[in-house]
């Protein structure tokens, strides 16, 4: 089986009892782990304290921790004076709510002055489920890259939401982190790469034929359209891209110079997210053949979390669909 030697990815991948959680659970990990590192670092929430997983942090370290209540907008721009004031403030709420109801004031209190603030924006995704449309985040990755100065990284896996949170911890500048509310697979381990901006190849075939592209919680899926791809004698890489700006350019393009078609793969809006990013590459330094899988151009619904993927076409399914269109476009 062709998984890329340098990933490190869990041995139980394809099993049946692979353990699932939540990515948000990695992000609750990271703030302790970045607390106990650095005493500049200050959590606060918009009366979400559990669901983005800020108890542990607010138990542990109550003076560094603020619930502001239900105040978006002051979630910002306090958190954009403590930036520029030698701390390094997380913020934490629903993506719907931040960055979504207060995308100006992250713009202009955050993002303008280049202020050390970490937004993490909860509940991404269709995959919230029964919540519905209103509280699916599907357009916060195009919003937040086009900011100036706003570094985008979308976790794949709960360790890597972890490793994610404290990276960010030590980075400068205005990141925003994006989490799932629901449970999935746990692919990756603690020896598995993660570094900010870089790309990792997770799956790599001989003599590869398509090349999938993939954030978040659907690089397993991805994985899984690699294994039935590769049965079928279709070689095939797939990307672990959780950078989402800044890319990792050279490493996309040796991508896609070498397999000569593309998938993108989100559970975000295909207009202006991860596939808009890696096209914008693509149109100016190597054109290839694309497909591009997310919501397209459509708000979600209430249902199972899993229903959900595969209704709005972000399943394996679609993907290998996707995958053989684009190998033909060649």
């Amino acid at each position: 089986m062709p998984i890329h030697s340098d990933a490190h990815l869990n041995p139980k991948l394809f099993d049946a009892d692979v353990p699932q959680k939540p990515t948000r659970d990695g992000y609750g990990d990271g703030l302790v782990l970045a607390g106990e590192a650095d005493p500049n670092v200050v959590v606060l929430c918009a009366d979400l304290t559990e669901s983005t997983r800020c108890e542990a942090f607010a138990k542990k370290f109550p003076s560094r921790f603020f619930e502001l209540g239900v105040a978006e907008q002051n979630l910002a721009t306090i958190a954009a004076g403590l930036g520029v004031s030698g701390k390094i403030p997380f913020i934490s709420s629903y993506a719907t709510f931040s960055p979504g109801r207060n995308w100006e004031q992250i713009r202009t209190t955050i993002s303008y002055n280049d202020s050390n603030v970490k937004i993490a924006g909860h509940h991404a995704g269709v995959s919230t489920g029964a919540d519905g449309a209103t509280h699916q985040a599907i357009e916060d990755i195009a919003t937040m890259r086009v900011m100036p100065n706003m570094k985008v990284i979308v976790p794949c896996d709960a360790i890597e939401g972890r490793k994610a949170t404290v990276a960010a911890a030590q980075t400068w500048g205005p990141i925003y982190l994006r989490f799932a509310r629901e449970k999935s697979p746990v692919i990756t381990t603690e020896t598995t790469p993660f570094v900010p901006g870089r790309a990792e190849i997770f799956w790599e075939s001989s003599r590869p034929q398509v090349a999938l592209i993939a954030c978040g919680s659907l690089v397993y899926q991805a994985l899984l359209a690699a294994r039935e791809l590769e049965k079928e004698k279709i070689g095939v890489i797939v990307v672990n891209n959780h950078t989402i700006k800044p890319l990792d350019e050279e490493s996309l393009l040796g991508v896609a110079r070498k397999a000569g078609a593309i998938v993108t793969v989100e559970e975000h809006q295909v207009l202006g997210g991860l596939g808009g990013s890696v096209a914008e590459l693509l149109a100016c330094h190597h054109p290839v053949p694309m497909e591009f899988i997310g919501m397209q151009d459509t708000f979600g619904e209430s249902g199972a979390p899993q229903q959900l993927i595969e209704k709005y076409g972000m399943g394996k399914s679609s993907i290998l669909k996707a995958a053989r269109k684009a190998i033909r476009r060649k």
